[in-house]
C-alpha cells in the first residue's frame, strides 16, 4: 500500500472542501472496494477522506411515497429496517442478500451506487424503482446516473448524499450469485407501479441496464409466463470463468421470471 494522508472530515462542506484542488484524492464510504485496490498498489493516491464520521449521511426516513436513505447508512441497517420492510420489501431483502455480514455491516448504499460495479446489487434497485441520487449539488434521475463500467454522471467534487426510492405497487429482486463472493452473475430487479414496469439487469454487462422485451412483455401481462419466450440479446454481455455471456441472456430471462413470481 502506498502513503496517503488520511483525513476523517464531520461534515459534508469539510469533506468537499478536501478534496478540491487534489486530482490524486478519494474518499472513502465503506471501503469495500477502494480498501483492496490500495492493498494491491492498483491506485497511488495522495488524499483518502473517510465519510464515516459524518452524520448528515446516515439514516432512513419514510415520508408519503418515497424512502429516502442517507449514503453512509450500511447495507444492514436497509436490511433490518422495520420501515423500509413495510414500504419497499424488496429493497430490504436485496440488502440482506449482499455479500456477507462483515460486508453488510461495513458497505453503504452510497458508496455501492457511487462504484457503479456492474455485478452491485444496489444499481438494480437504484435504476428498477426509478430512485433519485441525491449530492451535494443536485438530484439525479436513475435514468441519467449510470453510464457505464465503474461511470457515473458524479463530477467533480460531487458527493452522494442520499437516494430516494419511491414506493411501487410490487416490486422484488432475484440473483444468480457466486457462491463465494454473492456478487450478482446475473440480477434482475422487477417494479410494478401503476401501468408502469420497470426491470433492471445487473451482473450481465458492462453497467446496468433497463431490459425493455421484459419490461413490454410485463406491461401487457404482470405474470411469470409472459415473459418466457422473450429473447434477450447477450452479445455484448459479460463472458468469463463464472458463466458465458449466452448463459447469462438465459439467466435474464429465468431471474426476470422468479422475480415477477415473487413479486405477484
Amino acid at each position: 500500500m502506498h502513503d496517503f494522508r488520511y483525513h476523517r472530515p464531520s461534515s459534508v462542506d469539510e469533506a468537499v472542501k478536501l478534496l478540491a484542488g487534489k486530482s490524486d484524492a478519494r474518499v472513502m464510504a465503506g471501503g469495500m472496494t477502494l480498501i483492496p485496490t490500495l492493498k494491491q498498489r492498483l491506485a497511488k493516491l495522495t488524499d483518502v477522506i473517510d465519510l464515516a464520521a459524518i452524520k448528515e449521511l446516515k439514516g432512513i426516513k419514510v415520508e408519503g411515497k418515497a424512502v429516502t436513505i442517507g449514503a453512509m447508512t450500511p447495507h444492514h441497517e436497509v436490511a433490518s429496517s422495520i420501515a423500509v420492510k413495510k414500504a419497499i420489501p424488496a429493497l430490504a431483502a436485496l440488502a440482506a442478500g449482499i455479500g456477507d455480514p462483515h460486508v453488510r455491516h461495513r458497505g453503504t448504499i452510497g458508496g455501492a451506487v457511487a462504484n457503479n460495479d456492474p455485478t452491485a446489487d444496489y444499481t438494480a434497485a437504484v435504476l428498477a424503482l426509478n430512485a433519485t441520487v441525491k449530492t451535494n449539488k443536485r438530484s439525479i434521475a436513475a435514468d441519467s446516473f449510470f453510464k457505464g463500467l465503474f461511470e457515473t454522471a458524479l463530477g467533480e467534487g460531487e458527493l452522494i448524499t442520499a437516494v430516494s426510492f419511491p414506493v411501487v405497487d410490487k416490486a422484488a429482486y432475484m440473483k444468480f450469485a457466486n457462491p463465494a463472493s454473492r456478487y450478482a452473475i446475473v440480477g434482475v430487479f422487477v417494479a410494478k407501479s401503476g401501468a408502469s414496469v420497470r426491470t433492471a439487469v445487473t451482473g450481465a454487462a458492462s453497467c446496468v441496464f433497463r431490459c425493455a422485451p421484459i419490461e413490454t412483455a410485463l406491461a401487457k401481462s404482470f405474470a411469470p409466463e409472459a415473459i418466457a419466450s422473450v429473447m434477450i440479446d447477450g452479445k455484448d454481455f459479460n463472458s468469463d470463468i463464472h458463466a458465458s455471456a449466452e448463459y447469462r441472456a438465459h439467466l435474464v430471462r429465468v431471474m426476470a421470471q422468479r422475480a415477477v413470481a415473487a413479486a405477484a
